[in-house]
C-alpha cells in the first residue's frame, strides 16, 4: 500500500503539553491492538505488546518516521491525517473526539444513528428459526433477532462503531469461521452497495465505510477500487454456527424494505434436507411368482389365448 507523503517536519521546539498528550494517547491505543484486530496476519513473537509503529503508519497512509514523531509530540497534523490514524487504531467515537481535542481541533458532530420502523424489528422476531439482520443504507447493523445471535457472533457484544456487516465479513475471523465462503458474499454485497452509493453521490456514510474497508483490508484494494455494480442474488450458503462444528445450508436473501426506510433485511432460512427419491424400478408393480404350472388355456405370460 502506497503511503502518503506528509509535508511537515519535526518541530524545533519542545513538545507542547497537548501534543505530548496526543502522542501518549495514540501510543496507548496502539499497544492495546493485536494484528488480528486490524486484519493483519500474526507474525513471530513480538518484543512489545500491540501493533508496531510501522504497521499503524502503513494503515494510516503516512511514513513511519512521521508517525513516530507524532507519538513523540514533535509534529503537527492535519485533521484528515489524524482521522486516518484514528481509523487505523480503531478508535471509537468518544476516543476519536478526544484525539481531535488533544490535537487542537473542534470535534465534529456525531452522525445520528439511523432510525427504523419498529415493525421491521417485530418482523425479524417473528422468524425464530431464521437468522436475520436489519441493515442501514451502508450495511450498518441496526437490529437482529435471537436466531442470528445464536448462529453468528452477537452484535450486542461488538462495539457499536464496528457493527457493520461488510466490515465484519472482511475483517473479523469469527464471522469468517461461521461463513467460510464469505468472499463471494462480500463481493456481491459491495457491488450492491456501489449501486446504492452511485444514486446518492456525496453521502458521507458510503464514503466513510469505503475508507474503513480500505484501512481494515488494504490487501483487497482491487475490490474497493472496482466500479462494477449489481444486485445481490439469492443463494444457498454453508453456515457453521458459532457453537457447532457442522455446516448447514441456508437460503440467503437480501430483502428491500418499503420506502422511505432505505433499509434492507438479510434473511437466512435453513434449507430442509431433501428426501431421497425412489427409483422408477423400485416404484414399478411386480408380477407375483406363479405358484404352480400354468393352466392349459393360459400361456406363460398370463394373457388368455384368443
Amino acid at each position: 500500500m502506497a503511503t502518503t507523503t506528509v509535508s511537515t517536519t519535526a518541530t524545533s521546539t519542545a513538545p507542547t503539553r497537548l501534543s505530548k498528550g496526543l502522542g501518549g494517547f495514540l501510543r496507548a491505543h496502539r499497544e492495546r491492538l493485536s494484528p488480528g484486530d486490524v486484519g493483519l496476519p500474526h507474525t513471530a513473537r513480538r518484543r512489545t505488546p500491540g501493533l508496531r509503529r510501522e504497521e499503524v503508519a502503513a494503515l494510516s497512509g503516512v511514513s513511519v518516521a512521521w508517525y513516530t514523531w507524532l507519538e513523540q509530540g514533535r509534529v503537527d497534523t492535519s485533521r484528515q491525517v489524524l482521522d486516518a490514524v484514528a481509523r487505523a487504531l480503531r478508535l471509537d467515537d468518544a476516543s476519536h473526539r478526544h484525539a481531535l481535542a488533544l490535537a487542537g481541533f473542534a470535534p465534529g458532530a456525531t452522525a445520528p444513528r439511523a432510525s427504523y420502523d419498529p415493525n421491521l424489528r417485530a418482523l425479524l422476531d417473528s422468524w425464530p428459526g431464521s437468522p436475520a439482520l436489519l441493515l442501514g443504507p451502508a450495511y450498518d447493523i441496526l437490529a437482529w433477532n435471537r436466531a442470528y445471535a445464536d448462529v453468528w457472533p452477537d452484535p450486542a457484544k461488538i462495539p457499536e462503531e464496528r457493527r457493520n456487516l461488510l466490515l465484519l465479513l472482511v475483517a473479523d475471523a469469527r464471522h469468517q469461521r461461521v461463513l467460510p465462503g464469505w468472499e463471494s458474499v462480500a463481493v456481491d454485497l459491495y457491488r450492491h452497495l456501489r449501486t446504492r452509493a452511485d444514486r446518492r453521490p456525496g453521502d458521507e456514510g458510503f464514503r466513510r465505510l469505503t475508507d474503513r474497508l480500505a484501512t481494515a483490508r488494504p490487501d483487497l484494494d482491487d475490490w474497493w477500487a472496482c466500479r462494477s455494480v449489481g444486485d445481490f442474488a439469492p443463494r444457498t450458503v454453508e453456515i457453521t454456527p458459532q457453537n457447532d462444528r457442522t455446516s448447514h445450508p441456508y437460503a440467503m436473501n437480501l430483502l428491500l424494505t418499503p420506502q422511505p426506510q432505505d433499509t434492507t433485511i438479510l434473511a437466512m432460512a435453513p434449507v430442509a434436507p431433501v428426501a431421497p427419491v425412489a427409483s422408477v424400478a423400485s416404484m414399478a408393480p411386480t408380477t407375483p411368482e406363479p405358484t404352480g404350472p400354468p393352466s392349459p388355456g393360459v400361456p406363460a405370460s398370463g394373457v388368455p389365448r384368443p
